[in-house]
């Protein structure tokens, strides 16, 4: 059977750093963090109290007020990142009508639980919003863009942890070289940032609790490093066959090689230490690429600023990569931008997209002082002039879920 080859022509982002991929470039290549202490709610009782929030979010501008009232705040994030997708690859109106949408959440509408919980509790249950269940699944923002676009093609959300919308991305390049369709629009969206979240991951001692210097506190791969910054966010993209998007003149921002998927079997919310999910999916990834290490010169590590995660990928990709380890470039998002839970895999995939676009690997921020165990080329603090021919972009989510997206230069 003939596989078709697979391309992106539009992609749409909003995280802390900036709404639009122009914002967000420019927010990226600026160096800075954009962790704050908690704005939407009063902190001081939780452990953690920072938070990469997006500020001045007007759902409006992107959905009616009623849609708008009627929407988890993942879903309005999801439908403002895709209004720009689709607009960027201005695809036809028949193209959107057999599209498929594959767009996912790790937590869906946490905040809508949150307040109508609230709301039971205090004025009893007559006085829970009807919205609660489409507001609060994970599933809502896909069917969301669909009824936006007319697009009627298969639909759904992909649930993984922080792996959802690389899922979501692996799964709809699937289904366009395998011609289940022509068209799909893909990725991911979160927005966690609320009281019950907080106090959850902060219990379990996952969030970084230097609260007294937020913009220092998420620092992937430094050797102080004491766990993640929540941030949240969208990224959509999408994608058609390399076919699809060359007869009508759509410009091609690059062309997914392969992608790889494993679990590390091994414990609810720890990695393995060794790294040996994290790869096996760079593995399957490259294999299906049929490239060679050598082509492949970015990794856009998961790496969240966690003590055991961040070590665990970097221990994965010296082992894949041996020698060549010491001149690939690796950096992490996160330091900027937090950790957008199951928003990450799109959010940053898009960001190594834009890189290779222009020449530039985004830096790790908060990068002062390497972990002495992790001896890779982790870009601190400012972000480096590298053409890129080829990169691969990981994610990890709790329950051991791992993805390796494998992307490139159009051949």
């Amino acid at each position: 059977m003939h596989m078709r080859r697979v391309v992106i022509t539009g992609m749409g982002i909003i995280a802390a750093s900036g709404t639009g991929k122009e914002a967000f470039f420019e927010g990226m290549l600026s160096s800075e963090s954009f962790t704050d202490k908690i704005n939407t709610f009063d902190p001081t009782d939780f452990k953690s109290q920072i938070a990469a929030e997006i500020k001045d979010f007007d759902p409006t501008e992107y959905m009616d007020s009623k849609d708008a009232r009627h929407h988890d705040r993942y879903t309005q994030l999801g439908v403002a990142a895709a209004k720009e997708a689709v607009e960027d690859a201005n695809p036809s109106k028949e193209m959107l009508e057999k599209a498929g949408v594959i767009v996912s959440s790790g937590i869906g509408g946490i905040k809508s639980l949150e307040s109508e919980v609230e709301n039971m509790i205090s004025k009893g249950p007559s006085r829970v919003s009807p919205f609660l269940v489409p507001m609060m699944i994970a599933d809502t923002l896909s069917g969301a863009i669909a009824t936006q676009y007319g697009a009627k093609g298969p639909n759904f959300g992909t649930v993984s942890a922080c792996a959802s919308s690389a899922h979501a991305i692996a799964i709809a390049y699937d289904m366009i070289r395998h011609e289940i369709v022509d068209t799909v629009i893909a990725g991911g969206s979160e927005a966690a940032i609320c009281k019950i979240s907080i106090a959850g991951f902060g219990n379990m001692k996952a969030l970084s609790t230097r609260n007294d210097d937020p913009k220092h506190a998420s620092r992937p791969f430094d050797r102080d490093r004491d766990g993640f910054v929540m941030g949240e966010g969208s990224g959509i993209i999408v994608l058609e066959s390399l076919e699809s998007a060359k007869k009508r003149g759509a410009k091609i921002y690059a062309e997914i090689k392969g992608y790889g998927m494993s679990d590390d079997a091994y414990h609810m919310v720890q990695p393995d230490p060794n790294g040996s999910g994290a790869y096996a999916a760079m593995e399957i990834a490259i294999k299906n690429s049929g490239l060679s290490i050598e082509e492949i010169d970015y990794i856009n590590a998961h790496a969240t600023s966690t003590p055991v995660g961040d070590l665990a990928e970097a221990t994965a990709i010296k082992n894949i990569f041996k020698e060549r380890s010491k001149y690939i470039f690796v950096s992490s998002n996160k330091g900027a931008i937090g950790h957008t839970l199951g928003a990450a895999g799109a959010i940053e995939f898009i960001s190594s997209v834009l890189g290779m676009k222009r020449s530039v690997v985004f830096p790790t921020v908060n990068l002062e002082n390497l972990d002495p165990q992790i001896d890779l080329n982790c870009v601190p603090q400012r972000p480096q002039e590298v053409k890129i021919r080829n990169f691969i972009s990981n994610s990890f989510g709790f329950g051991g879920h791992n993805v390796s997206l494998l992307a490139g230069e159009v051949e």
